[in-house]
């Protein structure tokens, strides 16, 4: 046991231990970019999948009230469809007009100091 060195083998156990956690950090490091980059991968695929459904989605409304509307014509006459179609055509004037037109109230109020002001120029001009 004379050969034996207890403090260059602790100090192996100890640069051992270092070198455990140096890699055990790098692989951590690693592992961690690899779970972002595929976290990111799936967002990416989340909002690309969100935006199709959105389309697919908006096409089906389409779909449907056009369905609707022609169910709904199919079973008028001639002259109900005109009228349909005239009071749509008025709907639809009222609302263009409605957002073309800008209504603002604006109520004027007296500044005691615009007062103060207007008395001091009117002597300043009767002196």
């Amino acid at each position: 046991m004379a050969g034996f060195d207890l403090g260059e083998g602790v100090r192996k156990i100890f640069l051992a231990g270092v070198g455990a956690v140096a890699t055990g950090a790098e692989k951590s490091q690693k592992i961690i970019e690899d779970l972002v980059k595929k976290g990111e991968l799936t967002v990416e695929q989340g909002k690309t999948l969100n935006e199709e459904l959105g389309r697919k989605a908006a096409k089906a409304a389409n779909e449907t009230q056009d369905s609707f509307l022609r169910t709904r014509l199919a079973g008028m006459t001639p002259e109900e469809r005109a009228a349909y179609v005239k009071k749509v055509a008025d709907i639809a004037t009222d609302i263009d007009e409605k957002a073309t037109t800008v209504e603002a109230e604006v109520e004027v109020v007296e500044d005691p100091a615009d007062d103060a002001d207007d008395a001091e120029d009117q002597e300043a001009t009767e002196e």
